[in-house]
């Protein structure tokens, strides 16, 4: 069993200081739009993360008119309860702790307190350009895979290096391209890491997404049903990365950047045959998206032997009745998640909730 049991905040976006205990595995927060419903899941979510959900940058998750801010919990696995905080000092400095104790690295943290999110903006994995799609299986990853994470830094700060480089060519074309050849080589070892670990895990996670999807949409009329399919896509499925890396340096000189590789992947989905954005309707959109959440919940789960904490924001508009119904039972009968449920109306909430037949907490802002 995972819960978070109490958070604090102090000058943290909406709030000048704020405490709550969690005591119920399903928690509904309600309240008017602007109160801090989001603000509260951004903050439990930064404690699984070391950063935002929502945004970027740390400075602008201060409240204003103050300088820093603090966020604290306290999370609890089996018998084992943990405090976690995060300092941002007036200097702008970031600090991490874990029972009083900071990490020299924020990414050594990513993945021991897993949590998912489903939030209106993530529509933008279903419409949005593939770089989405990307940093969604990256940040899945990286909570399964403390090896992947690492990975990944090291290409994406040698893809910025030779990158520069390129540009620099442009300049000085006679330049040394040993120095490239270095590049791509310790490029390439990174790249093909990432690739293998990625087509081994979307192996075992697109059935998981595509079987998700059918529960959720469960249609009353089987000769309804909405066949998805979702396809990996990759430069590295015809030819290694160091050939790749070879064969297109002419290219990569000429647009100055690296145009083939594993930051090029996609993730195809197609409805009926079709383009999935082009054709989908707005509730299937979100029936993907939600299928697309669950699976990695299932995933991770199964990886730490305890569900990861579940974020739902605003997640009940422009889906119908009946896809909300499923969703509740989907993600509150059947995963064993402690799950945060925003919306502003406490009346509606605490109905749907209610029908589940499960202990539940509103809190009230």
């Amino acid at each position: 069993m995972f819960r978070l049991q109490k958070i604090s905040l102090l000058q943290f976006k909406n709030y000048t200081k704020f405490s709550v205990n969690f005591d119920q595995p399903i928690v509904g927060i309600c309240g008017a739009n602007g109160v801090g419903k989001t603000s509260l899941l951004d903050a439990i979510h930064y404690l699984g993360f070391t950063k935002s959900y929502f945004l970027r940058n740390d400075q602008q998750l201060v409240r204003t008119g103050s300088e820093g801010f603090r966020i604290e919990g306290e999370m609890k696995k089996g018998q084992e309860t943990t405090t976690l905080t995060c300092i941002l000092r007036e200097t702008g400095k970031k600090e991490f702790l874990m029972d009083g104790v900071a990490y020299e690295k924020m990414s050594l943290h990513i993945g021991k307190f897993p949590v998912v999110v489903i939030a209106p903006d993530d529509v933008v994995l279903i419409t949005g350009e593939s770089k989405e799609r990307r940093s969604f299986i990256d940040q899945l990853l990286s909570q399964l895979n403390p090896a992947y994470l690492q990975s990944l830094i090291q290409y994406n700060r040698l893809l910025q290096q030779r990158n520069a480089f390129l540009k620099e060519m442009a300049v000085s074309p006679r330049r040394d391209l040993s120095l490239l050849e270095v590049y791509d080589d310790q490029l390439a070892l990174q790249g093909q890491s990432i690739f293998d670990i990625r087509t081994k895990f979307l192996q075992e996670y697109i059935p998981l997404v595509e079987s998700e999807y059918t529960t959720i949409a469960a249609p009353h009329d089987k000769q309804e049903a909405e066949a998805v399919s979702i396809a990996y896509q990759s430069n590295l499925q015809q030819s290694s990365m160091l050939n790749l890396l070879r064969q297109t340096r002419a290219v990569d000189i000429a647009a100055q950047r690296t145009t083939r590789g594993i930051h090029r992947d996609e993730l195809l989905f197609t409805l009926l045959e079709q383009p999935f954005r082009l054709v989908a309707s707005q509730g299937q959109r979100k029936s993907l998206l939600f299928a697309l959440k669950l699976a990695a919940m299932q995933l991770l789960r199964e990886h730490n032997g305890f569900a990861p904490l579940l974020l739902l924001d605003d997640v009940f508009e422009k889906l119908d009745d009946r896809r909300i119904e499923n969703l509740l039972k989907r993600v509150c009968e059947r995963t064993a998640s402690q799950i945060f449920i925003t919306d502003t109306s406490a009346q509606r909430l605490e109905k749907q909730l209610s029908t589940l037949g499960l202990p539940f907490q509103l809190v009230t802002l």
